[in-house]
């Protein structure tokens, strides 16, 4: 399979603090990569550097996307290219409705029948109408987020904590979403990526991860099967990755 995303010996920092210290990534098309770590370990660090916020400074490494070498690449620039993020805690923005911020990241309006039926599953057609997140609850939010992304339609997907906030019941409908989104419920894409970060391993019930990582103190520490991996955080915590480490 070809390489879309490849990161090598990435030092980041924010502000005086070091929070990346030499991470090597890579990834295919068309995968499924998981995260896991404890809080503060640097798992939202490394998908806000990929995606190129600029609190997070490069001090050292690259990071090349489908090919091409992004790391001073700015946020826009990598979004025009095919990179999306779903936050964790999106902010609430007055004054934009989620209708609005729709038909700016439609553009032409095009696939207007699909846009209606992404809406209805998410159960978000009463939501349209409300500033951006104004009072949406942890679960809207995350359905809200998702929606956006399947107007915007990025190869490679970031997603900060799906489960982060969210009941049993949406859990599913954002798993759901997340591979509408993959375009995993039907024929698989070839092209299209995602890295998951997920801190209780709940998104695992419902959508199929290729391979699991640990991040530990700014790095990747260990690497495997999702599953195996979360099995054994389970049982141990994240107290022996730091010890194999």
């Amino acid at each position: 399979m070809q390489e879309m995303l490849n990161v090598e010996d990435l030092w980041v920092s924010v502000g005086d603090r070091q929070v990346l210290k030499g991470v090597h990534f890579s990834m295919n098309y068309g995968e499924i990569n998981m995260l896991f770590g404890p809080n503060g370990a640097g798992k939202t660090s490394f998908i806000m550097t990929l995606m190129g916020f600029p609190r997070y400074r490069v001090e050292q490494g690259k990071i090349y996307f489908k090919g091409e070498d992004v790391t001073d690449k700015d946020l826009y620039e990598r979004a025009h290219l095919g990179l999306g993020v779903s936050f964790q805690r999106p902010p609430t923005v007055k004054g934009v409705t989620l209708r609005k911020m729709i038909e700016i990241m439609s553009n032409d309006g095009a696939e207007k029948g699909k846009l209606i039926s992404h809406i209805e599953k998410l159960h978000l057609s009463g939501h349209l109408d409300r500033g951006l997140n104004e009072g949406f609850s942890g679960g809207e939010m995350k359905r809200s987020e998702l929606l956006q992304l399947m107007v915007q339609r990025p190869e490679l997907v970031l997603i900060d904590e799906p489960e982060s906030g969210v009941d049993i019941e949406n859990i599913a409908l954002v798993g759901e979403a997340i591979n509408s989104l993959l375009g995993k419920d039907k024929v698989k894409d070839p092209k299209r990526s995602a890295i998951i970060i997920t801190h209780t391993g709940y998104i695992l019930d419902f959508v199929n991860a290729d391979e699991g990582y640990i991040v530990v103190d700014g790095n990747l520490v260990c690497r495997g099967n999702p599953r195996d991996i979360l099995s054994e955080i389970k049982k141990h915590g994240y107290r022996r990755c730091a010890e194999c480490r």
